[in-house]
């Protein structure tokens, strides 16, 4: 990085909020904690937390198992696998509860930006399909259905053919506008540090289940963006990891 680009990225983590002119102090609703689901989609639910078939692993044994992986087995998850997975990057921690949005990461202060897509290239009972994660409900909702999607998926992220090797790819996008109603030009740096938290929290649950992960920010923008059907504005992919046996 050359000093220009050092005085960038210095410049936009010092970034301070002026909260007296956030959307937040004007007085205007805060965006909906997560996406609605489009009318006429069918939500698949998954099993709920406390219902699970997967094994039971110490954190100090989970962090020291984490490393990333490349290669995997090709073998399914389970949905109880695929379910605690979602659960331990983006689930909901507490459901009721005044606020209604804390989560199993953190996030400043506690807007929770991102959404979490998954491409289920091999899972037991799930279409090979792009999904989105609900949170609220712990369901998903079928996104799209594509040809070839494990190439697509591969060729998006620049030939990292072990993307569209994985059992499951999930995908994490930002809704930006839920972070800048609070914190204005100061948003940008907390959604990529929530980003981090999602993904290391998915990194430590594949390792306490015996699966691998493998983090990926090398994608082409525009290609994963148009997979996911997103419009790379308002909505835009920040970060991936490929999950599978190992």
């Amino acid at each position: 990085m050359n000093r220009q680009g050092r005085e960038s990225l210095k410049d936009t983590v010092r970034k301070r909020v002026d909260f007296s002119r956030t959307q937040q102090s004007q007085g205007v609703p805060e965006p909906p904690w997560q996406k609605p689901v489009p009318a006429g989609s069918r939500t698949i639910p998954l099993p709920l937390p406390g219902n699970w078939s997967v094994p039971d692993c110490g954190l100090q044994e989970a962090i020291s198992r984490r490393r990333s992986h490349r290669r995997f087995l090709p073998r399914p998850l389970s949905m109880d696998e695929l379910s605690f997975l979602l659960w331990a990057a983006q689930g909901l921690r507490k459901t009721a509860s005044a606020h209604g949005n804390f989560r199993t990461v953190p996030s400043a202060g506690c807007r929770h930006a991102l959404e979490t897509y998954v491409a289920a290239l091999r899972v037991e009972g799930l279409a090979t399909a792009l999904y989105r994660f609900l949170p609220h409900g712990h369901s998903l909702v079928e996104v799209t259905r594509r040809d070839r999607l494990a190439s697509l998926l591969s060729d998006a992220a620049f030939g990292q053919r072990f993307c569209g090797d994985a059992a499951a790819t999930f995908i994490w996008t930002t809704v930006p506008a839920r972070m800048e109603w609070r914190y204005g030009e100061a948003s940008y740096k907390v959604i990529a540090l929530d980003a981090g938290h999602a993904c290391q929290n998915l990194y430590l649950a594949c390792a306490g289940i015996g699966c691998g992960a493998c983090a990926v920010a090398a994608y082409d923008q525009e290609r994963m963006d148009e997979l996911l059907g997103v419009d790379g504005d308002e909505e835009f992919t920040i970060y991936l990891a490929a999950v599978g046996k190992i």
